[in-house]
């Protein structure tokens, strides 16, 4: 799984590290959400003034991006009032992922302890044995095809989004507490985005979800891709990417991801710099996993799997355990 996908009974979580911010509202994050939705609203307008190719690359990283401020809203940002903070994240441009489904996930995924493992962490993507021998052949090369960036970016996208709906349609039929009424929520705000697109763009639904809302998608999967990897030692199982002056404004510098673990209070802004001043003491405390630039995971694994889909340990091992 990935930080776009979530289980069902992920439920709320505690967000494992917390520090109060100084500035009751952060300006460059607020103002970044204006000119997300604003550049959203003018490029998809453009439709059938501009050329599809210039259309749909740019709505879709503007897709990407807003799902880098969804992130970035998750952990606090980028004001004290959560109601607030949330009606500006809530807009689902990817039509596809409830902002509350992902919230609660995201967080579960932050308590540091259970990273990587395939049941406790909503964003792993490991499996244990048993749930391995479970999965068809086809489901197996499926996720073997996802364990390289190719296939994480193409088939991963509907492997992954495919997993995610059919989970929430589980969770449905059981009438999961909370859950008929979040989806109620998350299709009534689809409905200006799919009346946008098709009223006043005259834009044909499946060319926006096709070639904008999944390609945004697959943009999110390449920060996530190598993230995170299977080891003993909590802080040595997050990576860094750095040099990342395209994608990592991109993703609110997201790509600084042993910082963000550390620090989730902190604004996305004012990462780079906080990066340089304890470089040394991140890279020292998570083992050197540090990629260059995304060309250089991208040259590693491109066609080559990350890691093995299964669990080294099957589980991570619960603290005092052993």
């Amino acid at each position: 799984m990935n930080d776009l996908t979530t289980p069902a009974d992920a439920g709320t979580a505690v967000l494992a590290v917390s520090e109060p911010r100084v500035a009751a509202v952060e300006m460059p994050t607020l103002l970044l959400v204006v000119l997300t939705y604003a550049g959203w609203l003018g490029t998809t307008l453009m439709y059938g003034r501009w050329p599809l190719w210039v259309v749909a690359p740019v709505t879709a990283v503007l897709i990407t991006l807003q799902g880098s401020l969804q992130h970035e809203i998750v952990h606090g940002h980028p004001t004290r009032w959560r109601s607030l903070n949330r009606l500006l994240a809530i807009v689902p441009l990817s039509l596809w992922l409830p902002f509350d489904s992902y919230r609660a996930s995201h967080l579960a995924h932050h308590v540091d302890e259970r990273l990587t493992d395939p049941l406790d962490d909503p964003e792993s993507w490991y499996w244990t044995q048993r749930d391995w021998a479970r999965l068809t052949p086809v489901g197996r090369g499926i996720v073997r095809i996802s364990q390289t960036l190719a296939g994480r970016v193409t088939v991963g996208v509907f492997w992954a989004i495919g997993r995610y709906l059919a989970a929430e349609w589980r969770a449905l039929l059981a009438d999961r507490p909370g859950a008929r009424a979040m989806w109620l929520e998350h299709l009534a705000w689809c409905i200006p985005v799919v009346l946008w697109v098709k009223l006043v763009c005259a834009m044909p639904l499946w060319v926006y979800v096709l070639t904008m809302a999944l390609p945004g998608t697959a943009i999110t999967l390449v920060r996530s891709f190598a993230e995170h990897r299977a080891r003993p030692a909590v802080r040595s199982r997050i990576a860094i990417v750095e040099g990342s002056w395209i994608l990592g404004p991109l993703f609110l510098f997201n790509n600084l991801h042993a910082l963000h673990h550390e620090a989730p209070w902190v604004p996305w802004y004012e990462y780079p710099a906080r990066y340089r001043r304890i470089r040394e003491r991140l890279i020292a405390e998570n083992g050197g996993l540090v990629y260059r630039t995304y060309f250089e995971v991208a040259w590693r694994f491109l066609l080559r799997p990350h890691d093995s889909p299964l669990h080294p340990s099957d589980r991570v091992p619960q603290a005092g355990s052993g």
